[in-house]
This record gives C-alpha cells, sequence and structure tokens, in this order.
C-alpha cells in the first residue's frame, strides 16, 4: 500500500492505495465520485476523462499514485453552488447527450479544448474530441453545445 495525497474537485483527500490502482478506480470505489465512469479501460472511449493538473486524461490509465500530490477536476467538480457550469448547462440545452454515458468525459475533453481554443470552428471542434466516442448522438449536438460553451467563456 503506497499513501497518496490529492485534491479532488477542491477537496483534500489522503488515503492508503494499492500501488496498481487506477485513478478511476480510486475516484469512484474511495472517493464516490461515479460521475467518472468506467467505459473501456483501453483509452478508447474517453468517458473516464478527468482534469490532472489542469489538462484531460484518461483516468482508466493514469494508476492513482501518479496523481499523488496533484489537483483532480472531475465533472462533479464543475458546478458551483448548485448551478450548473457553463458547459454543463450547454449540454441540456443543446440536448447533447442521449444515454449520457460518454457525457462526463464529452464535458471535460470540451472544457479542455476549450481553454486551447477559445473559439474553435465545428472541424476544430470534432477534432478535439475525437478520442471520446459516444454512440447514440450522432455528435451534432455535442459539437452544437461546445459551440454555445464557447461563448460563455466555459473554458475557465
Amino acid at each position: 500500500m503506497t499513501r497518496i495525497t490529492m485534491t479532488v474537485d477542491g477537496v483534500n483527500y489522503t488515503d492508503d492505495v494499492e500501488n496498481r490502482t487506477l485513478l478511476v478506480q480510486y475516484l469512484r470505489e474511495q472517493l464516490g465520485k461515479t460521475g467518472t465512469v468506467v467505459g473501456c479501460d483501453t483509452t478508447n472511449c474517453g468517458a473516464c476523462t478527468v482534469h490532472l493538473d489542469g489538462r484531460s486524461v484518461k483516468s482508466c490509465t493514469v494508476l492513482a499514485v501518479q496523481a499523488d500530490g496533484h489537483e483532480v477536476r472531475t465533472v462533479e467538480g464543475l458546478a458551483t453552488d448548485g448551478e450548473l457550469a457553463p458547459i454543463q448547462q450547454a449540454f441540456h440545452d443543446c440536448h447533447a447527450l442521449q444515454c449520457g454515458f460518454c457525457t462526463p468525459g464529452m464535458m471535460m475533453q470540451s472544457l479542455d479544448l476549450l481553454a486551447e481554443n477559445p473559439d474553435p470552428t465545428d472541424e476544430e471542434i470534432r477534432e478535439g474530441l475525437e478520442g471520446n466516442m459516444c454512440r447514440c448522438t450522432g455528435y451534432q449536438n455535442i459539437v452544437k453545445a461546445v459551440r454555445q460553451a464557447a461563448g460563455t467563456g466555459a473554458q475557465s
């Protein structure tokens, strides 16, 4: 067991974990952050995307010990005082989800995209979300939501 300390959604945690524990497992099983979902375990789907020190990572291929001393932000850390974050509101307004399984990862990757490119074209949005899969929507409303969020300064 290894003792780790990290900040997750603004709260400091110190826990003992097995060295092989994935960040997604730690978030879900030890911290109860079930908004970060397990999709493929192979980095193909992006459903487990979180931010590690402000950059998106697929938490199914990051060990919890690698996040020791770092800051993690999950989809649950987006809303403030019960109000949806602009990216969350945009996904809601634009009907950018159907089953919702990919939505947390899509939102987290969208925020990373918008941080790098605050005013992306549709093509740049599609390219920026390339590592995140949705089997339901056809992506059009997801692109629309990211475009809407870009207009609200959602990258912060």
